[in-house]
């Protein structure tokens, strides 16, 4: 989910809140942002290659319990006092977290008020499939400035492969008539691809739906990357005799034995996606379009902070909270393994700068192989999200990331444009801001 102050990229603006910088150190204390998920990881929709469904049996949720009064009131309050900054973030997820009801919504808006000091301002988003979009919703999301994230795959053909109901037929109709909604209140919205093994390959078609009948000008892409073993085994936990060679069969989703989900996209056509949309947005949409990567890759080529957790050198500023108060490393560490607390038991704030959790942040740079260590690229990379370093590189060494073939190929192709744009952008001074981690 953006953070819901980005300006176009033409002024490219400046780091929206550090999101690159290590839990540590006086002037980033108390900068840190929370997912929270009130459904838990329930959901009106079956998406073939959702890594949360899985969740109900992983950690034991029981079906229909949501987050209560209680829980959201200590969540608010937590979460306002243990942030220092004049904005305040919130960002609602799940599963889907309109199964919540609008009044659960309203009970955000008065506790949030409640607490907030008269200096602070709370900005929400809501990250939705946006089946349940309708007059009565989308009145209070404008009412109130929420941010939408609108979960979309593509037109018709490429959206409906994966993104099912839960008696498996398609939703792209559902979808539309969110987003007509959406546009008739004037409700801020941006648009969430998860690029996968299908739609890769058609990144064009992907793109100008996404910009010119859907109306877009934020979008972010997500590769899909899943290891077979996702339901049962955390990151970081893998078999590592069973971690094969980047660019082997296995190495790549459809090959017997391979080490990812057959909806997960190729590294190859990861590559090819980016750099096909790539050359599609800086010769139609320069300035008007934003695309999280690219926005990402032009202020880190002019040394600005990553403003993505997944290209920033350190990691786990963005936590990711339960239903039920348990606080997880990073939503996409939501797993046994990776529990820190509850906000009973401690507040978000001793949680999130935890000595467990700064070394978590502190391990993406430092579990770095040779082969990234030695990149050109690894100033804009990072060795991207530690859950997809599921490869060995070349020379054997295992941490290497699923993707690496396509973002260095997306690199090397963008490069000369990237460095260009930054050449001819003045940077701002930098103001102080919330960190925004987008999943």
């Amino acid at each position: 989910m953006k953070h819901s102050t980005v300006i176009p990229l033409i002024p490219l603006p400046t780091s929206r809140g550090d999101i690159g910088a290590p839990l540590s150190g006086a002037r980033f204390k108390r900068r840190f942002h929370v997912m929270a998920k009130p459904t838990g990881s329930a959901c009106n929709l079956d998406c073939t290659y959702c890594f949360y469904l899985h969740k109900e049996q992983l950690l034991e949720q029981r079906r229909g319990r949501f987050m209560n009064e209680a829980t959201l009131e200590t969540f608010i309050r937590q979460y306002i006092e243990a942030q220092d900054g004049d904005s305040i973030v919130f960002s609602w997820q799940g599963g889907e977290p309109t199964l919540m009801g609008l009044d659960f919504f309203r009970k955000v808006v008065e506790l949030q008020q409640k607490y907030k000091s008269a200096t602070q301002r709370i900005e929400n988003n809501l990250q939705t499939n946006g089946t349940a979009l309708d007059d009565e919703w989308c009145t209070f999301l404008k009412q109130h400035d929420w941010l939408v994230g609108l979960s979309v795959d593509g037109p018709r053909e490429l959206h409906d492969v994966y993104r099912v109901s839960r008696s498996g037929k398609p939703t792209f109709d559902n979808v539309m008539r969110g987003v007509e909604c959406i546009h008739r209140h004037g409700v801020q919205f941006n648009a969430l691809t998860v690029v996968n093994r299908i739609n890769a390959r058609r990144p064009i078609d992907v793109y100008r739906f996404l910009t010119r009948e859907l109306g877009a000008t934020y979008l972010q892409f997500n590769p899909c990357v899943e290891p077979t073993s996702f339901r049962q085994t955390a990151p970081q936990f893998w078999d590592e005799a069973a971690i094969p060679v980047t660019g082997t069969d296995r190495a790549k989703p459809g090959a017997e034995g391979s080490v990812v989900t057959d909806w997960s996209v190729d590294p190859d056509d990861w590559g090819y996606f980016l750099s096909r949309t790539f050359d599609e947005w800086y010769r139609e949409d320069l300035g008007r379009v934003l695309v999280n990567l690219f926005e990402t890759a032009v202020a880190q080529t002019m040394g600005l902070p990553s403003q993505l957790c997944i290209t920033a050198p350190f990691c786990g500023k963005g936590l990711a909270m339960e239903h039920d108060g348990r606080v997880y490393s990073c939503d996409h560490y939501v797993y046994p393994e990776y529990e820190l607390s509850d906000i009973f038991t401690h507040p978000l704030n001793e949680i999130a700068f935890s000595e467990r959790q700064k070394a978590f942040g502190f391990a993406k740079k430092e579990t770095l192989p040779k082969y990234c260590r030695e990149c050109s690229h690894l100033n804009l990379c990072w060795g991207e999200c530690p859950k997809n370093r599921i490869v060995r590189a070349p020379d054997g060494e295992a941490g290497l990331n699923y993707l690496c073939p396509g973002i260095r190929r997306f690199h090397a192709h963008a490069g000369p444009r990237i460095r260009q744009i930054a050449r001819s952008i003045q940077p701002a001074p930098r103001p102080p801001s919330v960190p925004s981690n987008l999943p």
